[in-house]
């Protein structure tokens, strides 16, 4: 009785898990296609036109916060009345704001929408102009005295005339003086917007005031105004007042019909390469294997909520993050049941095994995930546009690891186990534990040696033919001709005739790709686009990149790598040693390098996403780095006498397979990208491939080499203990 009472007992115990598997499977299942119905797509997912500006002051003075602001929600008003459904509207540094307008199809009419200079008139119920912008200083936020409301108030400049112009209007039959931003003679009337003047939606009339007497010093506008109100009216008011244009710096135009394709491709290819990965873990971790892809499901479906929960725009970058982030998500179940293995090899039982190997691998994944994240800060501060998104996808993958990975899959592992579930199995439990026959991994220099070999390579490669750069580093304009009948060197001669240089050309898939040299100003974009569409009676796309982003981009290339070495060293040197941190340092940039040789030496292009791929190699590369160190201090620690070629060699022997599985489910989803993804990142992709490659190899054999040489030098001099002669026992004395 008292067996079959213990059964029964522990059947219960499964259902609580085997229950809560389900609610998290079906809500995946049904959460997941809401999601991607409702989330933010990027120009390069949906088509579109970007356009960067930068601010200037009129009259040469340094352009201020309020202008920039100010600047920002005339923009912002203006693509309301394009009818743009998500636009991608951020200010960038202190003078500059880029525009993304998903979905658009006419760019040249919003162009000349978004980039004109802003117009403030004053105007009676007639729409005749009474003033114009000049007549005051600007506007800002305060409170009515008399009725304790929010309010607007104006800083009058030509005082004569604002008398002059209220004076009259006070004494009109419809005493009320009218404020537009943006009026177009013959498509605004105050009659037909008086409805929705002032409520700050699509109207241009922003502001219809009773006028009660001339005033010949500022004024208040009340109203029944919300702060919030009041504050945007202020800042539109601004916009028109204040001297500032627009200058466009840079364009891109994404046809439809290329982001509907990259995104079908993309996501085909990431749900090959989850596929593949829970297959894999499920063969290799057998039960945990199986909880583990349930876990991963989830992290999936948290990683996107999170994202669209932020209002994220998701981009070709940010979904390469998102796959990038599964094959690092998986490492932390990979690490927690190779530390188990280890305890079940000491002949542990599995529940002992279970709870000593979930506290012996949480430093260790805190560690590598906190490392990665500071590169993903980095890329942040300073990416532009796709690159920020990459980061912010990165940064959401690592908290969803955290609590996905770590709790969620332990906390289901946990229920079973404390059930007794296949506590007589443990094979069955988590996948093959017996000893392998170890082998004989010394950091030896000859690793270091074929390091050098093929950094030689592309060092003369790069010699002789320097970075293949793209428009992003070079500047220029790059145009994109497609269905037309001629052929690209008709196209590039006529460009040239114009005085234009022809930097490269290129057909593929009937579309003809030529990049100048040239960064055309906005009339020369319009028109050129205008006359190659008429001449060849084909679909035209125009982008430019100015030398000042060109700048730019080489300036937060450099300072991104930089900040990223100094963030890892100084927390590697907290949590270790700062030879460990030289050490990791020398690993990273030993892959960096040669992923930078490799492309001199195939001539792949450089562009923006590049510098992505080399700094998430970085976040990559450490967190396997880390991960050996760990154990290298672990066993340094119990295992002091040991000489240190010996602990290095058992460390590499411990982390091999775990690092070897980390690396193939990180390379199946960017392998699944280069053979099915968007060509747009095919570059990231092979940089990205290269890079887990090299880092898997420099974390295993270059990074344990270099600490091991500098802890030799260094690391036993500092330590040294004081000579003690050997105590002999005399009786009678020693005890």
């Amino acid at each position: 009785m008292k067996k079959k009472n213990k059964k029964q007992g522990g059947i219960k115990g499964y259902l609580k898990p085997i229950i809560i598997i389900i609610l998290l499977i079906a809500l995946v299942i049904l959460a997941t296609p809401l999601i991607f119905k409702n989330l933010k797509y990027g120009l390069d997912l949906q088509g579109g036109f970007e356009v960067l500006y930068k601010i200037d002051s009129i009259d040469g003075k340094k352009v201020t916060e309020d202008m920039v602001t100010s600047t920002y929600k005339t923009i912002l008003k203006r693509v309301d009345v394009l009818g743009v459904s998500e636009p991608e509207i951020v200010v960038e540094g202190t003078d500059r704001i880029r525009v993304g307008l998903a979905g658009i199809t006419d760019q040249d009419a919003a162009r000349n929408q978004i980039g004109k200079v802003a117009n403030l008139t004053f105007r009676n119920t007639k729409d005749k102009l009474l003033m114009k912008s000049n007549v005051i200083k600007g506007a800002k936020l305060t409170t009515d005295n008399q009725t304790g409301k929010p309010a607007v108030a104006l800083t009058v400049k030509d005082k004569d005339t604002f008398y002059k112009v209220t004076k009259e209007i006070s004494e009109s039959e419809e005493n009320t003086i009218v404020i537009w931003l943006d009026f177009q003679a013959g498509l605004d009337h105050y009659s037909s917007e008086k409805a929705n003047c002032g409520s700050l939606g699509n109207s241009r009339c922003i502001s219809a005031a009773t006028v009660e007497e001339g005033f010949s010093s500022d004024v208040i506008i009340r109203g029944n105004f919300t702060t919030e109100e009041a504050k945007s009216l202020a800042e539109l008011i601004n916009s028109g007042s204040l001297q500032t244009k627009l200058t466009e710096i840079s364009s891109k135009t994404v046809t439809a019909s290329f982001g509907a394709d990259s995104l079908k491709n993309t996501l085909i290819a990431g749900a090959i390469g989850l596929l593949i990965i829970m297959i894999m873990v499920i063969i290799i971790y057998r039960f945990s294997g199986v909880i583990a892809s349930v876990s991963l499901l989830v992290y999936t479906f948290l990683t996107f909520f999170i994202f669209w929960l932020i209002g994220g725009v998701l981009t070709l970058p940010g979904i390469a993050a998102m796959l990038l982030g599964i094959g690092m998500a998986i490492d932390a179940n990979v690490l927690n049941f190779s530390r188990i293995k280890d305890e079940l090899r000491q002949g542990k039982k599995l529940k002992d095994a279970y709870l000593i190997g979930n506290k012996g691998s949480l430093a260790t994944i805190l560690d590598a995930n906190i490392t990665t994240f500071i590169v993903a800060v980095i890329l942040f501060i300073f990416g532009e546009s796709s690159v920020k998104g990459f980061a912010t996808m990165l940064m959401i993958s690592i908290f969803a690891t955290l609590v996905v990975m770590l709790g969620l899959t332990r906390l289901l592992l946990n229920l079973f186990v404390k059930n007794g579930f296949l506590k007589d199995k443990p094979t069955a439990f988590i996948g093959n534990y017996e000893k392998t026959k170890k082998k004989s991994f010394h950091s030896r220099f000859g690793y270091v040696v074929v390091s050098l070999v093929i950094f030689t390579i592309g060092l003369v490669s790069f010699g002789i033919n320097k970075f293949n750069l793209g428009i992003d580093f070079k500047g220029g304009t790059s145009i994109s001709i497609k269905n037309s009948n001629t052929n690209q060197n008709t196209i590039a001669d006529s460009l040239k005739e114009k005085g234009y240089t022809v930097r490269e050309k290129d057909t593929s898939d009937n579309n003809i790709s030529i990049i100048l040299n040239e960064s055309l100003k906005e009339q020369e974009v319009i028109d050129l686009k205008n006359e190659l569409t008429d001449k060849y009676e084909a679909s035209v796309d125009i982008g430019v990149v100015s030398n000042v982003v060109k700048k730019e981009l080489v300036k937060n290339a450099l300072y991104s790598i930089l900040l990223a070495i100094l963030g890892i060293i100084i927390y590697i040197s907290f949590r270790f040693t700062f030879r460990f941190a030289v050490s990791a340092i020398v690993a990273l940039l030993h892959d960096v390098l040669i992923v930078c040789g490799i492309f001199a030496l195939l001539k792949l292009e450089v562009s923006t996403i590049f510098i992505a791929a080399l700094l998430s190699i970085f976040g990559y590369s450490i967190n396997d780095t880390v991960v050996i160190f760990d154990l290298i201090k672990e066993l340094k620690e119990n295992k002091s006498k040991e000489n240190l070629d010996n602990i290095t060699s058992t460390a590499i022997n411990k982390v091999l397979n775990r690092s070897l599985v980390t690396s193939i489910t990180t390379l199946i989803p960017v392998i699944c990208l280069m053979i099915l993804g968007s060509k747009s990142i095919y570059t990231f992709n092979i940089a990205m491939a290269l890079g887990i490659i090299l880092g898997t190899y420099s974390s295993l054999f270059i990074a344990p080499y270099i600490w091991k040489k500098l802890e030799n030098k260094w690391g036993s001099k500092t330590k040294k203990k004081p000579h003690t002669k050997e105590e002999k026992s005399i009786k009678g004395i020693n005890c």
